[in-house]
């Protein structure tokens, strides 16, 4: 279960975070943050992902240099203001393409472009805006979609774990595709338990006007830590028929989990390029079936 962090992971989470701080002091501060971080690692139980180290290393950014453990805010609302006023104009290419679900998971999947972690540096929204006319052209493999669909055909509760801010909004048009097509299916939003990276939380879903259930995983840790979940998450988890998972963090924590999964995301790092074998920026459908 899960995808723990490897030697890849490790150096890249390093520089990452070096490089965050190199600006902020001197090199003697710089140092001494980076041995901190490593005696994390060291002293961190060995079968864990990357993203478990998360909310650890934000209280140490915080504690040596005083950066907010929200330090993403700005980009969050940013994000959301973004995506909120093309959101109309979404709205409508999807529900008016010859397949609405469909179409919806393309500007879902586009979406998890917003994020500025793992694209740390990286994120234009003038780029992201240019990349909406070019949705309708993204591929993924259509036999995973197909299973997808008639699992959705065949379930009664559908639980959607989101990624990044601005992109909840675009998740919300596909959840809202779905339940046109599938009007027996109860959906679920999860967000996470407060503020982590970019990542969306209930003010995100609030603000994007998510009109269905929401709750939180319960913790600050990026994706669905299964041994981290508070009860409400772990309960929706266990009673959901079909789960969609977006974003790279829900496939580090969950891969192997034995439940009906759909992972929706961008490959965004060299490790995932390694796991699928495929190029950076690839959108990628991935499902694993529920043990029997």
């Amino acid at each position: 279960m899960s995808i723990a962090m490897d030697a890849a992971c490790l150096q890249c989470s390093l520089r990452r975070n070096i490089e965050t701080v190199q600006p902020l002091g001197s090199a003697e501060d710089t140092m001494a943050f980076a041995r901190d971080l490593m005696k994390l690692y060291l002293e961190s139980p060995g079968d864990v992902p990357s993203t478990w180290f998360t909310p650890k290393i934000a209280l140490l950014l915080h504690d040596r240099y005083g950066l907010e453990i929200d330090r993403f805010r700005q980009e969050k609302l940013d994000s959301n203001a973004l995506v909120l006023s093309h959101m109309e104009d979404i709205r409508q290419r999807v529900m008016g393409a010859e397949d609405p679900v469909l179409a919806g998971l393309q500007y879902a999947i586009l979406g998890n472009y917003l994020d500025f972690s793992a694209l740390q540096g990286q994120v234009s929204f003038e780029k992201f805006t240019q990349m909406l006319d070019s949705a309708g052209e993204m591929q993924f493999d259509m036999a995973v979609f197909e299973r997808f669909c008639q699992d959705l055909k065949k379930g009664k509760n559908l639980l959607y774990l989101t990624d990044n801010a601005g992109e909840i909004g675009f998740d919300r048009i596909f959840a809202e595709a779905i339940s046109a097509a599938y009007p027996q299916i109860e959906i679920t939003f999860c967000v996470r338990g407060g503020p982590t990276l970019n990542d969306a939380t209930r003010e995100d879903a609030a603000a994007v006007g998510i009109p269905f259930r929401v709750i939180d995983n319960g913790n600050l840790i990026p994706g669905t830590q299964l041994n981290e979940l508070g009860a409400e998450a772990k309960q929706a988890l266990d009673e959901a028929d079909v789960i969609l998972a977006k974003g790279m963090a829900n496939v580090e924590t969950m891969l192997g989990c034995g439940y009906n999964i759909y992972y929706a995301f961008l490959v965004k790092c060299q490790r995932f390029v390694n796991l699928f074998g495929r190029p950076l920026m690839t959108p990628m459908l991935v499902g694993e079936q529920k043990e029997s």
